[in-house]
């Protein structure tokens, strides 16, 4: 699945901004089951981006890798579904 190399990250802690490596990202607001829909966000040309559903502000620093976030816990890393046999 496409999303599967998309990085996730997520605020449980509630707190206003979040610093993360990725420009184009899913913010999933809480970890599951207190998530939000995730949504896609792709920051472009900017160095911010604010979620519309849960108003997490997301700030680029090229200092981290993509997968990486300041809170460290923000990065969340879902687990791929098992396929059904």
């Amino acid at each position: 699945m496409a999303d599967a190399t998309v990085p996730h990250f997520a605020n449980d802690g509630g707190i206003d901004k979040i610093r993360i490596g990725a420009r184009e990202f899913m913010c999933v607001g809480a970890r599951p089951p207190y998530d939000h829909p995730h949504v896609y966000l792709d920051m472009g040309a900017d160095d911010e981006k604010l979620c519309p559903w849960c108003g997490t502000l997301y700030v680029h620093d090229s200092a981290l890798k993509a997968s990486e976030s300041v809170p460290a816990e923000a990065a969340w890393h879902p687990t791929p579904a098992i396929a059904a046999e």
